[in-house]
């Protein structure tokens, strides 16, 4: 079982990996002047990023509650797939949203 739980926290590192890789190609697949879409490519993720850093990390420096967290991290997540929804990849944005709802389930399961 142990196993499965340093799997899941790996997994859980992959969906933030991917929902950042969501929103820069969704940035870069823009249909905008380049520099916009070198500008969304980049800034998006940074922003995510941030975001992340701030409030959803473990090492926050904003600690929220668990509710608000989850609000934020579930904006976060949904922003990235329709991200990569709009970029004309809804098998993506769908996948993601699938991934990150089983591991969300199962981090409160496991008091992850």
């Amino acid at each position: 079982m142990d196993i499965l739980r340093m799997l899941n926290l790996a997994l859980r590192f992959a969906l933030e990996l991917a929902m950042l890789a969501a929103l820069g190609y969704w940035g870069f697949k823009a249909d905008l002047a380049p520099v916009l879409r070198w500008l969304l490519g980049i800034g998006a993720p940074i922003l995510a990023a941030i975001v992340w850093g701030a409030f959803l990390s473990p090492k926050a420096s904003v600690p929220l509650d668990g509710s608000l967290k989850l609000a934020i991290e579930l904006a976060v997540f949904c922003l990235a797939a329709g991200a990569l929804y709009a970029a004309g990849r809804p098998a993506g944005a769908a996948a993601l949203l699938a991934v990150w709802a089983v591991n969300r389930i199962l981090i409160a399961v496991w008091d992850q």
